[in-house]
């Protein structure tokens, strides 16, 4: 699987279990952090763990796990590393203070959804 695959199928994921302003985010050009990253939003503490719980399971009943996990016990944000794709699900309040789609903003944003 492409990181590209692997970052819209982890937006997917995130869509199904009712995330809130899923973005994708091409980096690669301005960054050796990762290839994409993947961002979004829970609509509370309980709905982020549930995210990145259903993320995580997803992708490794497809043989994909995690290269780390950070923040998983503070509830307002979680980051699961992919290694090529690395994927931050904020509380909303989080996701305003860390501001990280300013951040990255020279980054491309990608269209994941499939088109119907």
């Amino acid at each position: 699987m492409t990181s590209l695959e692997l970052a819209k199928k982890a937006a997917a994921i995130l869509d199904n279990k009712k995330a809130d302003q899923i973005n994708v985010i091409k980096i690669e050009d301005i960054s050796s952090l990762a290839d994409y990253f993947v961002i979004a939003s829970g609509g509370s503490n309980t709905h982020v763990r549930s995210l990145s719980d259903e993320l995580e399971e997803k992708l490794k009943a497809e043989g994909i796990s995690p290269t780390r996990i950070e923040g998983y016990r503070s509830n307002s944000w979680v980051l699961l590393d992919y290694s090529h794709v690395v994927v931050h699900i904020f509380t909303g309040e989080a996701r305003e203070f860390y501001d990280l789609d300013r951040l990255w903003a020279d980054g491309t944003k990608v269209s994941w959804q499939a088109e119907a």
